[in-house]
């Protein structure tokens, strides 16, 4: 039917306003809400100054009431949970800046990664054990000129626990490290030590200790070893020149209340050179055989890293119970190397927006190249470079509101905050095989890195097709990791 001509202006008239009403709807409002979360700015730069004036306490030593030996079935069958502390609460800083203490620590972690990347690249690229292993040979550390045989300088941990080693047991702080095997602890007497906070490991005082000869087990398994009079010797390269060097020996090792294991294979260090600080040696928690968790045969093993600034602490537990509400994900085994702990990682997504990232730059292929690692020892996530330029392209558009300034060493993307209590910032999050999701707090991608109020987007580009997630991005959640079913859990807030 055909409109009567006077109708004919008012049914123009209510098509136009029609028309741009929904074209100025379109351009306002945005296809979904953006998913935000608050960055608390006044309490972590509270933080960031309190961590240079924290002055370090000393934990008890171990009692010898709690200290039972036992057998390791029985101990296989039993969880057991030991404290874990920010290195900075342990050895105090000697930066007078936070910024300086902020530099120091993304120099040692580019230290990891290049060790990480490194050992990775000689794996694929066919260096073999034996291409590394001087045989029935005295040797000396200078001599093993060999490229990394390992994860990370132990200058570049940031968590340390505490354990007790030999019989009598004495206390020891010890860096926890996800991304190495050697377990190893500074040992007299010394050709070189570095400044640790406690005494220095005596051999002679304890009755437990055992060499471990040439033809055991525990000595073929490692990549760098020598035989001297038929007793093993060991040593551990790391990326940024540091090594260490010493026995490789049996010792008993104790864990709080929870009891003591007998003969774990370990490093007993008599030179120990770089920029190892504080701690008295390292916990290799990754999953090679001689690895802790492997040597004490853990069915899952578990832990929750505080924030680095914070002066609290957490735990590192074997055999929990899985918590309830995590995030799970599948963790994958690599082909060529057991140390890392690979994870099935999908996508990210950036205010709920899924980043339009192929799937296959975060794969882990048939040839061991690839993937994607959890480590506790990397502090800043590493993306291939497709994925982070994604990433901080979406985060620098959602984050207009933000007042941008220049990059610091390995930051690309830093804002001005200073002067604002608290902002709201678009919820960075991962997403696994399977179909579940990570949603990180504010905190572990948002981080300051002065005093007056300058913070950066917490992750950085690399080159290598391997990627990892660090602890910064960890911080405040309890990373469980089931060896039984290959899976890792991710739950917030479970400190």
């Amino acid at each position: 039917m055909v409109a009567p001509p006077a109708a004919k202006p008012f049914f123009f008239l209510f098509t136009i306003i029609f028309s741009l009403t929904l074209a100025l709807s379109r351009d306002l409002l945005p296809p979904h809400a953006t998913k935000t979360t608050i960055l608390d700015v006044s309490s972590s730069l509270q933080q960031a100054l309190n961590i240079l004036s924290f002055n370090p306490q000393q934990q008890t030593a171990l009692s010898q009431q709690q200290q039972q030996t036992i057998a390791i079935p029985s101990f296989l069958n039993s969880s057991f949970s030991l404290s874990l502390n920010p290195r900075d609460t342990i050895h105090k800083t000697p930066h007078k800046d936070y910024k300086a203490l902020v530099l120091s620590r993304l120099h040692r972690d580019s230290s990891r990664v290049q060790a990480i990347t490194t050992r990775l690249q000689l794996i694929l690229n066919g260096v073999s054990k034996s291409d590394l292993k001087p045989l029935q040979t005295e040797i000396q550390p200078q001599d093993l000129s060999t490229p990394v045989s390992s994860g990370t300088s132990q200058g570049s941990g940031e968590y340390f626990t505490r354990v007790g080693v030999g019989n009598p047991a004495k206390s020891y702080y010890m860096v926890l490290d996800t991304g190495s095997d050697i377990n190893w602890i500074q040992c007299q007497p010394c050709s070189d030590c570095y400044q640790q906070s406690d005494p220095i490991f005596t051999p002679a005082a304890s009755s437990s200790y055992s060499p471990l000869t040439c033809d055991s087990q525990q000595c073929n398994s490692l990549q760098m070893s020598s035989c001297r009079n038929g007793q093993c010797r060991y040593q551990v390269n790391y990326g940024d020149g540091s090594f260490t060097f010493g026995d490789f020996v049996t010792e008993t090792m104790s864990f709080g209340g929870s009891g003591t294991v007998n003969s774990i294979a370990l490093g007993c260090g008599h030179d120990n050179e770089g920029l190892f600080v504080g701690a008295a040696g390292l916990l290799g928690l990754g999953g090679g055989p001689l690895s802790l968790t492997s040597q004490l045969k853990a069915t899952s093993f578990s832990y929750c890293l505080v924030n680095r600034d914070s002066a609290a602490s957490s735990t590192l537990d074997f055999n929990s119970a899985p918590v309830g509400d995590s995030v799970i994900a599948p963790l994958l085994k690599s082909s060529k190397i057991d140390t890392f702990y690979y994870v099935g990682l999908s996508g990210m997504s950036v205010g709920g927006e899924l980043l339009r990232i192929p799937q296959e730059v975060f794969k882990l292929d048939d040839s061991g190249d690839g993937g994607v690692i959890v480590d506790c020892g990397t502090a800043i996530t590493r993306l291939q470079s497709e994925a982070y330029n994604s990433l901080r392209d979406s985060f620098v558009s959602m984050s207009r509101h933000l007042r941008s300034t220049s990059g610091v060493a390995l930051f690309d993307t830093c804002y001005d905050l200073s002067g604002q209590s608290s902002v709201k910032v678009p919820t960075v999050s991962f997403h696994f095989d399977g179909g579940k999701s990570w949603d990180l707090p504010a905190a572990n991608y948002l981080i300051p890195v002065d005093s007056a109020g300058t913070y950066c987007f917490a992750f950085a580009p690399t080159t290598s097709s391997l990627s990892i997630i660090g602890n910064v991005q960890q911080q405040g959640t309890r990373v469980s990791f089931d060896l039984a079913n290959n899976r890792v859990g991710f739950s917030t807030n479970k400190c």
